[in-house]
């Protein structure tokens, strides 16, 4: 596992840790089970206090990322609970049973007629995005119907609890990987989820780094969990903070002065706005990854260039 880390930024060391670590796990560049280095072997390869180490892995461990086996290390743990109950193994297998079908091209109504009973609903007719932030929903949103014609229409899992029928009726419930673990909870049984796959963070900028050096920087998002991403990952690889400019387009005036950017770091809705320079380069990052595009497109009606 490749981690940087900038001694000298206003980001704690083990925040930069934490936050890379989380990043890996939500967009599949760890998994379940993977073996992080030892608090000794980490703090020697980068040069940092095992203290700095610790206190990383303890947050990850709180926060329920990582598990310590007792003489075996720090583990990444895994985000779902598995079926326990021989209702949930049951209703486990049906969804697999779909997630089959669809792979080998069966049609809906073959599938609908094996399994009349599991499929009383109507089909569905649109995505259902359950996340608790607006902020992260807008964008999503705005990816989404990039791809397809499928109307996107969101709610809480708290929402959920209140009325499952009425939102779920003709869904296809997506969420975030953050929020998979409480969207579950809210499911009634039986209701299959579509995790949407998150890009990688790491993988996305590394190649982009390069051409960075020596240029102001600009991130404008109105999601906060955005920027603050943003500043910690390329603080971690070595762009100092002078190089970075960060707004939020919800501010007034935000777009004053981002002429003078080389880039501009950005995501899907805010590249859309009026406001933003047309001179700097606009590098919009992606946040569902192309797997769960994919699925999108399938399952939605995709979006065509007659669009």
């Amino acid at each position: 596992m490749r981690l940087w880390f900038a001694p000298g930024s206003d980001v704690p060391l083990y925040q930069q840790l934490t936050t890379q670590v989380e990043l890996a796990i939500l967009a599949g560049d760890l998994k379940a089970g993977d073996r992080l280095p030892s608090t000794r072997e980490l703090a020697r390869r980068y040069a940092i206090h095992p203290n700095t180490v610790s206190a990383g892995y303890r947050q990850l461990e709180r926060t329920g990322w990582t598990e310590h086996r007792r003489g075996g290390g720090v583990y990444v743990r895994p985000q779902t609970d598995r079926p326990s109950t021989p209702k949930q193994q049951l209703d486990h297998a049906i969804a697999h049973v779909f997630r089959l079908a669809r792979d080998l091209d069966v049609p809906f109504s073959e599938v609908r007629g094996r399994v009349a009973e599991w499929l009383a609903a109507p089909p569905p007719s649109h995505f259902l995005l359950i996340d608790p932030d607006p902020a992260a929903v807008r964008i999503l949103q705005a990816e989404i119907a990039a791809v397809t014609r499928f109307p996107v229409i969101s709610c809480t899992a708290a929402d959920l609890d209140e009325n499952a029928a009425q939102h779920l009726t003709g869904a296809v419930p997506l969420c975030r990987p953050s929020q998979e673990r409480a969207v579950r909870a809210a499911l009634p049984s039986g209701i299959e989820l579509h995790t949407l796959q998150i890009t990688s963070a790491r993988g996305w900028l590394e190649p982009r780094l390069g051409q960075a050096a020596g240029y102001l920087i600009a991130v404008v998002s109105h999601w906060p969990t955005f920027r603050d991403t943003a500043r910690t990952m390329l603080t971690s690889a070595g762009l100092s903070e002078d190089q970075l400019l960060f707004r939020d387009s919800t501010v007034r005036g935000w777009h004053r002065g981002l002429d003078q950017a080389a880039g501009i770091l950005c995501d899907a809705p805010t590249a859309a706005l009026p406001q933003l320079p047309a001179g700097p380069l606009h590098i919009i990052f992606p946040l569902i990854a192309d797997p769960s595009l994919d699925f999108l497109r399938t399952h939605g009606e995709p979006v065509t260039s007659e669009r």
